[in-house]
């Protein structure tokens, strides 16, 4: 469907075609899936209306290789490039596992994975491993996060430093849409036993609940106010450029209840040099080392979360260095720099193999 994207893709001079999905389909969320939404006989005719109209846009455009992103995408290219007769290569950003994904999905897409896709990428090891395939079909290319340069960070951090996060009152934030998984409820569970400790410290709630998921945003309001948190916690909504906020903050909480497929918000944090408390599981334990960028601790334990935000308010010049080192981590191992380049390098391999396969 149409939306910000395409504009900003146009102000780039990338070609961009939006060939919009019924909205019955569009709706449809990884966690209300299941074998009766997928066997409706009216969704299926819209998908495969829609799947013909695909391959017949490859084959007049003469595209050469199509790239998915999305599970939903993941179905409407894969059947349209080989109907097209097109190499397809699938993005995978999720963790296909049952406390990710209902169980019909996942036995769906595992066994989709071997026959649809020419190539598979997955955004981290945690997630190819819930993937259940060969190597020679996957390739693991981590999410790559932008240097934006952070002199200003720099300079604040050194202030937080020489004076102390404790007496300046640090802001501690979390980033992502609002929705249960993302453990919001555990982030303000600490927060309290923060709060009690370091009193003059500030949290903030940075995003916004999707896909009718309103009621948990009023159950956490209602939290701040049983918590007694109305004075130091923030909710700022839907946010286009979370940039400003995640320099403003002293650390960045990752409180995820279920495994994250990657936790891109995690290494943003570390190359804006921020120190992460992040939950241990999925991707994040692949970009975040415990005690030198950040600290891991148990998902859904509200305790565990409160003893490493105290320990790091109670330790700036620590919190510092690991906010440095998580900097230089990211820098050195996920930048966007290094994932375009991985991306391009299997174009190419893929591209080859499926020429010289048919001898052309």
């Amino acid at each position: 469907e149409d939306g910000p994207l395409r504009h900003k893709l146009q102000e780039c001079d990338v070609e961009t075609r939006v060939m919009e999905l019924s909205s019955r389909v569009v709706g449809t969320r990884k966690d209300t899936l299941g074998v009766r939404s997928l066997l409706q006989v009216s969704t299926i005719f819209r998908m495969l209306a829609y799947c013909r109209r695909l391959a017949r846009f490859c084959q007049t455009r003469d595209i050469d290789i199509v790239h998915t992103n999305s599970l939903k995408a993941d179905l409407f290219g894969g059947v349209a490039a080989v109907l097209a007769r097109r190499p397809v290569i699938w993005h995978v950003r999720d963790r296909i596992a049952d406390d990710y994904l209902p169980s019909p999905v996942v036995i769906a897409f595992r066994w989709l994975c071997r026959i649809l896709p020419t190539h598979v990428i997955a955004i981290s090891n945690a997630t190819l491993e819930t993937l259940h395939l060969p190597s020679t079909q996957a390739t693991v290319v981590h999410d790559g996060v932008i240097d934006h340069g952070h002199s200003h960070n720099r300079d604040s951090q050194n202030k937080s430093v020489q004076s102390g996060i404790v007496e300046a009152g640090a802001l501690i934030g979390i980033i992502g849409r609002v929705t249960r998984w993302k453990g919001q409820h555990i982030f303000l569970q600490a927060a309290a036993q923060v709060q009690q400790q370091f009193p003059q410290t500030r949290f903030r709630i940075i995003g916004a609940s999707l896909f009718g998921e309103e009621e948990y945003q009023a159950e956490l309001e209602r939290m701040v106010e049983e918590l007694g948190l109305c004075d130091c916690v923030e909710f700022t909504g839907f946010v286009p450029d979370v940039l400003d906020h995640l320099q403003e903050l002293d650390i960045l909480v990752h409180a995820s209840i279920t495994s994250e497929p990657f936790g891109l918000v995690v290494a943003e944090g570390m190359m804006a040099a921020k120190p992460v408390v992040a939950t241990k599981g999925g991707g994040v334990l692949e970009v975040v080392q415990d005690g030198v960028t950040g600290r891991l601790v148990p998902m859904g334990d509200a305790d565990a979360m409160a003893e490493a935000l105290k320990e790091l308010l109670a330790k700036p010049e620590a919190a510092h260095a690991m906010g440095r080192a998580g900097q230089k981590r990211v820098q050195e191992h996920f930048t966007i720099e290094l994932t375009v380049n991985r991306i391009q390098q299997l174009y190419d391999t893929v591209w080859q193999r499926w020429s010289s396969s048919r001898g052309s």
